[in-house]
């Protein structure tokens, strides 16, 4: 039996980090994977995702070209087969790089599955059923992430799948129907439809992304309609029937019908076969683990990070909550903090946003003062032809302070990385407003903002006072 300072179980986003982070804060440390490194994000969702969007992206350039006055000979047109392949170079990179950064940081690696057999200790189980040996460590941290909730009404078939297929499907769908907006409906929504796939999105709540800001939502829904997405939001997906041909559904009195059905309507915990019983750790009545604000569960020295915790369902939540375990588990102090969590949206327009929207404020009584900067009046997006969108700060209006930035626009992921420090700093309107940005650039959009949460954008019409 190998014996460790800290023993991580799972070596995702949150799992890696938190390893290496134990291992540079001296400990001696072990981590268990029993897949690939790097976990859902890297191997299912977020590169994948991505690197497949940029190459759609490169194809609407291609297709728009004589915006710009570049005249393109010949038929532009997506190479699905070239873009998977890319898409896997880019996670096979990326997944080696993971394992040289654990082997530099000198973290033992147990390839196979992790299930505890007590409070500190763990057997580790290979993919062939044999058990390769126990560990125990004092202290251990469980980032064993999510996987795709599907439920039992969905019926079983080759045409309903999940983004894990989705992101292999050997060819373009003719039409695509997503059950489910959210964040992962919608970016897929948007890939497929500009490359010609018929899209339907179906959502029960009256919006395709209840969780964001309501204004920069709505813009984003209407461009999905100007590409041929047809959303249908507010009533459920019923009669759900599929054979080797397709699949077919009622919303209401209509029926939809499409080549495939994808199913994104939540996830839930990977805690499977981890006997977490043994480790006398609980969970919530939806299977995910309680933790405090330094990731640690009901048993002491059991930590639990990432989207095991059932919060933020976000690699660099993850990440984020990785650092803090492993700081804790290493007598440290540290905390995490998630009402400062950035949300990226890869959609088109992207958006990005961090803090409270207007929705929060008005529910929590908090009076504000909101500026706003439309793209359309920015010379960098006018340049590069993006216009649509916004960017928004909500301020406290006693206080000044800036409560949430949400932005809807082009570049909206990366834009919103300096508003993370503004808010984590507390700083004020006034302030951000005050920090010089060069021009000509898209961040320029941030502090024209700032200054209109005072009526004092020079870019924004208004009357002398």
């Amino acid at each position: 039996m190998q014996e460790f300072d800290v023993l991580v179980i799972g070596g995702g986003p949150g799992g890696y980090v938190a390893a290496i982070r134990a291992a540079k804060n001296g400990a001696k440390t072990a981590l268990v994977e029993r897949k690939e490194f790097g976990g859902t994000c890297l191997n299912i969702g977020c590169i994948p995702t991505k690197t497949l969007i940029a190459g759609v992206d490169v194809y609407h350039k291609a297709r728009h070209a004589m915006e710009f006055g570049v005249k393109i000979s010949g038929e532009v047109s997506p190479d699905w087969e070239a873009m998977l392949a890319r898409k896997d170079s880019v996670i096979k990179t990326l997944r080696g790089g993971i394992g040289s950064l654990l082997k530099a940081a000198g973290v033992t690696v147990f390839k196979g599955h992790g299930a505890f057999t007590g409070r500190k200790t763990v057997k580790v189980v290979d993919g062939e059923g044999g058990e390769v040996e126990e560990i125990t460590a004092n202290k251990i941290i469980i980032a064993s992430g999510s996987e795709t909730l599907v439920p039992g009404f969905i019926p079983k078939g080759k045409r309903v799948i999940t983004s894990t297929e989705l992101l292999s499907i050997p060819e373009i769908p003719k039409s695509l129907l997503i059950l489910g907006g959210g964040v992962i409906g919608c970016e897929f929504a948007c890939l497929f439809a500009e490359l010609g796939t018929k899209v339907t999105i179906v959502e029960m709540l009256d919006s395709i992304m209840p969780n964001i800001d309501r204004e920069t939502s709505r813009v984003v829904a209407a461009q999905m309609q100007k590409m041929g997405i047809e959303i249908m939001n507010g009533k459920p997906l019923g009669d759900l029937k599929a054979d080797d041909k397709g699949v077919s559904g009622k919303v209401g009195d209509l029926t939809v019908s499409a080549d495939y059905l994808l199913v994104s309507i939540g996830r839930k915990p990977a805690l499977e076969g981890m006997n977490l019983a043994a480790s006398g750790v609980k969970t919530n009545e939806r299977g995910w683990i309680p933790v405090d604000s330094s990731c640690r569960t009901n048993v002491p020295g059991i930590f639990a990070i990432g989207d095991a915790t059932g919060s933020w369902q976000l690699a660099h939540a993850a990440s984020a909550m990785g650092v803090v375990a492993a700081d804790v588990a290493c007598g440290k102090k540290n905390a995490f903090d998630g009402s400062l969590v950035p949300g990226c949206i890869f959609t088109s327009p992207e958006i990005g946003s961090v803090g409270k929207s207007q929705e929060q404020c008005d529910k929590e009584g908090i009076e504000t003062r909101v500026g706003k900067f439309p793209f359309a009046a920015l010379g960098k997006a006018m340049a590069i032809n993006e216009t649509v969108g916004f960017c928004k700060i909500i301020a406290d209006a006693k206080t000044d302070q800036i409560l949430g930035v949400h932005i809807v626009g082009p570049h909206a992921t990366d834009l919103i990385a300096e508003a993370c420090p503004a808010l984590h700093l507390e700083i004020t309107a006034k302030e951000l407003g005050k920090a010089i940005h060069a021009h000509p650039t898209l961040g320029e959009a941030m502090m024209e903002a700032a200054h209109a949460v005072h009526g004092e954008s020079a870019h924004i019409p208004s009357k002398r006072r």
